[in-house]
């Protein structure tokens, strides 16, 4: 008795326009586009032929294609890339504007613009400061510096006195030190930007 997966039929090996290679019975008449190409026999046999003369997967309109490519780029090598530019890089339009000369600025606080939320800020090292004459208004993030910084004429208490604030941070991908002065009855003052070499 026979073993229920032996296959004895008999195939042929068919190839289609593509140079795509399958197998097909040889009772049946080829599927549109398929022609015969190499043995008939059983299953193993004619797998075993593919395998061995279907090297290369692709299908040949795809490597018709690469080919051309190939021969495009080999006929015509990419341009070298242009040399890197001498000049120094232009400075960001906003920093430079805020770097030159005072701007009037404010402490820049959500949810509420308090002098006891401004010394949080101060106290945490970090504060926001607004110039407020650009367009929108443009609010900094600023990591102060301590040592440069100066609280000491401020009386958080009765929200009097002013802050000398310095601090650094980047702008537009420009370091650059951010100085302001602020009066502590209103939270603004004035305020500029020095841009940092390093």
């Amino acid at each position: 008795m026979l073993d229920e997966e032996e296959d004895l039929s008999t195939y042929k090996v068919v190839v289609n326009h593509e140079e795509q290679y399958s197998i097909w019975s040889v009772d049946r008449e080829n599927p549109l586009g398929w022609v015969d190409r190499g043995p008939s026999g059983p299953k193993a046999e004619c797998l075993a032929y593919i395998k061995e003369v279907w090297t290369d997967m692709r299908p040949l309109s795809l490597r018709k294609h690469m080919e051309e490519v190939a021969r495009q780029q080999a006929n015509n090598p990419p341009s070298p890339l242009p040399a890197p530019s001498t000049e120094p890089p232009k400075p960001d339009e906003l920093v430079t504007r805020l770097a030159t000369g005072d701007h009037p600025v404010e402490v820049g606080l959500r949810p509420e613009k308090t002098v006891e939320a401004f010394k949080s800020a101060i106290d945490r090292g970090y504060v926001h400061i607004k110039f407020t004459g650009t367009k929108g208004g443009t609010e900094l993030g600023v990591r102060l510096d301590n040592k440069a910084s100066d609280w000491s004429q401020a009386d958080f208490t009765q929200a009097s006195g002013s802050v000398y604030l310095e601090g650094r941070l980047t702008l537009n991908y420009v370091k650059v030190r951010c100085i302001a002065n602020l009066d502590l009855g209103t939270l603004s003052g004035m305020g500029q930007l020095q841009i940092l070499s390093d």
